[in-house]
């Protein structure tokens, strides 16, 4: 059995880490509701953005609906991962990388990555993996003209021929405790215009809808990108605080177990004593 110094130096160590993990849970609480603020802010905005751009794929003409709904099947893949740049988030970070590392689809010689946030950077890279940019900064503060940084970025590759495939590879936020790893294709968009779910925007259209397509494709490639980002922010702290509270759950039960010990060696200290006691009286008594 340990001595009770050890068992005390390991329940204050404990002690430590229980209020390290309790303080990061609350942190990372406060973090979810702002994420999830605006998340639920800009879902209005990117709706009717979708609504209005398979509206004008409807009624653009085939060399326009060609421009965007097909890709160089020979050209790279460009894939934008969105991880944390921090741990002790459980799964997040690998279960988001486990999307392009278990794929079909992507491999290390076709595949270029856009990195947002140094986990999944450091892991892909790890395999093999081309990180065409270094975007980690990023997830610090998602901010809209960041999404439209990364958007033009894709986009001028795809345009001049380099990329065939964009995707982004994200967490959606349900709960707290239900974060879902999603690979999202954003170009080409030859399944947008026949989703029979999403309403179709009735508008007219000045000048021609081919203009609007044109001005409106990068908002949508913007918004796609902008809305995962702040999906996987709220994921990360949502996967963080869960693990935080398991951790300090699990510190608590470990502090119960070792005072438990603690007081069953101060009992055999006490007896042991009592009992030396008792011999060294009868060895002066007789």
């Amino acid at each position: 059995m340990a001595s009770m110094r050890d068992i005390k130096r390991r329940k204050g160590s404990i002690q430590s880490t229980g209020q390290i993990t309790k303080a990061m849970k609350l942190v990372s609480t406060v973090k979810l509701q702002k994420a999830r603020g605006r998340a639920e802010e800009s879902k209005p905005y990117f709706n009717h953005l979708y609504q209005t751009l398979t509206s004008i794929m409807d009624k653009s003409t085939p060399d326009i609906r060609e421009k965007y709904t097909v890709g160089d099947p020979n050209a790279k893949k460009a894939v934008i991962l969105i991880s944390s740049n921090r741990g002790l988030a459980g799964g997040y970070n690998s279960n988001v990388v486990k999307l392009i590392t278990n794929s079909d689809i992507f491999t290390p010689d076709n595949t270029w990555v856009y990195a947002v946030g140094r986990k999944g950077r450091d892991a892909l890279a790890r395999k093999g993996f081309t990180i065409k940019e270094d975007l980690c900064e990023v997830m610090n503060q998602p901010l809209y003209s960041d999404a439209a940084d990364i958007g033009k970025m894709v986009m001028d590759e795809f345009e001049q021929g380099n990329v065939g495939e964009i995707y982004v590879a994200f967490t959606i936020f349900r709960n707290t405790v239900s974060h879902i790893p999603t690979l999202l294709k954003l170009m080409p968009t030859d399944d947008i215009p026949d989703d029979p779910n999403v309403p179709q925007a009735q508008m007219n259209y000045e000048p021609s809808p081919e203009e609007a397509l044109k001005m409106i494709m990068p908002k949508y490639i913007s918004g796609e990108i902008y809305g995962a980002l702040i999906e996987a922010l709220a994921s990360e702290n949502g996967a963080r605080m869960q693990a935080m509270d398991n951790a300090t759950n699990n510190a608590e039960e470990m502090l119960d177990h070792l005072t438990l010990q603690y007081n069953r060696a101060r009992q055999s200290a006490i007896t042991q004593e009592i009992t030396e006691i008792i011999g060294g009286a009868n060895a002066l008594a007789d």
